[in-house]
């Protein structure tokens, strides 16, 4: 099938290739020219304009868009849309808020132009691996495409899904992406209370391993984590810097909308955004407030690089107020 794929970063150079491997035909079209030459090598047929994408698409065109959510593809649909025929269609891969989706559906439609929308997830392992991929849109456009969804998934018969209507795919990853969050954090903190135990002299990677054969917590998150403790069990060369990709707030926000407890998914939100502050000013507002109403201990300024080690809480744990 031929498909055209705007966008070759990581994921949409990925793919490209696996749809190339799989024997679909792809017109490649990225704003850096090497890029593109890149994608020519492996056999695809490269572009230098959206003008000259259109050009070299036969009826009806099919478009898979992999750049980054918000004004990017904004631009980039309302550009297409004045370049395609009825009939076309424009594949959403990238992670778009689901109601934006929803809204260029509708906007698209206008034109006779269908709309797709896929939560894609996989990462760089996408290549090798396959694609989960949650689709949503009409039925007639998604059916026409299902070639090329099998060949991105892990295999022709799993790890793909049409499951409802526009929007609903990029909703569906939206979850996705907060339950993600909720697992790393609880790895996180579960290691991180291990390392704290020094009585013990944990390896971590050693447990780690342990946990992949056989327990409750067995995944790919925990493979991972045992690939990044191999080589460095202290994680001495990271720093604690957790970014997002927007869809963790968004899971949140329609927690709030639709009257659902996600306590999980928060916290972890939170924590991201904790991690990249330094000296956050919370933190020195409790440490006054316990001075002023308990005449609690304070480190000033001057006294930062004397850091009192926590001990290794082998006592029972305190119950009284003061400790408050």
């Amino acid at each position: 099938m031929q498909i055209a794929m705007i966008g070759l970063g990581r994921m949409g150079g990925n793919m490209a290739t696996r749809l190339l491997k799989g024997g679909h035909q792809v017109v490649a079209y990225a704003r850096r020219p090497e890029v593109v030459a890149e994608k020519v090598k492996e056999g695809a047929d490269g572009t230098t304009s959206l003008g000259e994408l259109m050009d070299k698409l036969s009826l009806p065109r099919s478009v898979w868009l992999m750049v980054p959510a918000g004004e990017a593809t904004e631009e980039i649909i309302l550009s297409l849309m004045e370049m395609l025929s009825p009939g076309d269609t424009i594949i959403d891969g990238g992670n778009s808020n689901y109601k934006d989706s929803i809204r260029r559906a509708a906007l698209v439609k206008t034109k006779g132009i269908d709309f797709v929308d896929v939560g894609t997830s996989g990462g760089i392992w996408g290549l090798k691996e396959g694609y989960s991929l949650m689709i949503g849109g009409d039925e007639a456009p998604v059916k026409r495409h299902f070639p090329i969804f099998q060949t991105l998934a892990p295999a022709s018969d799993r790890g793909w899904a049409f499951v409802g209507p526009s929007g609903s795919g990029h909703f569906v990853k939206m979850i996705h992406n907060g339950i993600e969050y909720g697992m790393m954090q609880a790895f996180a903190e579960g290691f991180e209370i291990m390392k704290a135990k020094k009585a013990f002299n944990l390896d971590l990677y050693q447990i780690a391993e342990c946990w992949r054969f056989g327990s409750v917590v067995r995944s790919w998150l925990l493979d991972l984590t045992a690939d990044l403790l191999k080589p460095d069990p202290t994680l001495t060369d990271l720093i604690g810097y957790v970014t997002d990709s927007g869809e963790g707030r968004w899971t949140v926000f329609e927690a709030i909308d639709l009257d659902v407890s996600a306590p999980v998914i928060t916290l972890s939100l939170q924590n991201r955004l904790r991690s990249r502050e330094a000296d956050p000013f919370g933190n020195k507002l409790l440490a006054g407030l316990r001075n002023q109403f308990g005449g609690h201990a304070v480190r000033h300024a001057e006294q930062r690089e004397a850091v009192i080690p926590v001990s290794d809480a082998t006592a029972e744990r305190p119950t009284t107020a003061s400790q408050s």
